[in-house]
């Protein structure tokens, strides 16, 4: 392996997700997407720096695309890329690059062998889901056939979270990434306000590690689940390890999390 082969496994690689779409803005739809696209983006080696949630609005599309690619190695963008006159994501990150639509000849072909024994087959409308700006590569869509769409360092794909996981699947492996982030996740049943100070000790006592404090109440009980996160899978294993003992030492039971 070459230093610089090493050097990019020691950078840290970032994406952001600009979710799009009135319905979850309004509330009628639950965004089920953030939660696995970061956790693909981890098994990657890249970490999901930045989530935006903008309406079906041009301009708000284009505005929030401009500024999230060049800050981040990779943007992800879901919804908006269907069938229907409000799926405008295709031409608002067209415009953000400032180029045409065009029907992908192999997106369209992709849809005339979908459709070819379907009800009315390939419509105007189903049609649609073969537009991408001009200069565009396809993403391979195993669920529905209608395929997601890369251009340059942005990542479309479906609203529709089955199919966005499936999206992702078929890019396992086409991102440069770092270490995949290594974690390590404690249950103890205490306030999290009784051992502040010892997870910041133990935090700090360990340079290149991470503690997040998830609460819970159950069954009368207070607790929290404590995340011990770094880019080193032996980082976060000692300050794991050194929780656990803080931890027994301060009279707190711990077990694993379900």
């Amino acid at each position: 392996m070459s230093p610089e082969d090493r050097l990019d496994e020691r950078r840290t690689w970032t994406a952001a997700l600009l979710v799009i779409g009135d319905e979850i803005l309004s509330g009628r739809t639950e965004d089920k997407n953030i939660a696995q696209v970061a956790h693909w983006l981890d098994t990657q080696g890249v970490r999901l720096r930045e989530v935006r949630v903008v309406p079906d609005d041009q301009a708000a599309i284009v505005s929030a695309v401009n500024w999230l690619r060049p800050n981040h190695d990779y943007l992800f963008t879901t919804g908006g890329i269907g069938p229907t006159h409000d799926d405008i994501t295709i031409e608002s990150i067209a415009a953000a690059f400032d180029v045409p639509v065009i029907i992908h000849p192999e997106a369209r072909r992709i849809l005339e062998e979908y459709y070819r024994d379907r009800p009315q087959g390939l419509t105007e409308a189903r049609l649609r889901m073969a537009r991408v700006p001009s200069g565009a590569e396809l993403i391979p869509n195993q669920a529905s056939g209608a395929p997601g769409v890369k251009m340059g360092n942005v990542y479309i794909l479906a609203g529709v979270p089955n199919i966005a996981r499936t999206m992702l699947e078929a890019l396992d492996g086409a991102l440069e990434g770092g270490q995949p982030m290594a974690s390590v996740t404690i249950r103890a049943f205490a306030a999290e306000s009784d051992v502040a100070d010892l997870l910041k000790a133990v935090q700090d006592a360990h340079p290149g590690t991470q503690i997040g404090s998830y609460p819970f109440y159950r069954s009368g009980m207070f607790g929290a689940d404590f995340v011990v996160r770094s880019d080193e899978g032996a980082k976060a294993d000692a300050a794991a390890a050194a929780l656990r003992e803080r931890l027994a030492e301060a009279g707190v039971s711990t077990g694993e999390a379900d």
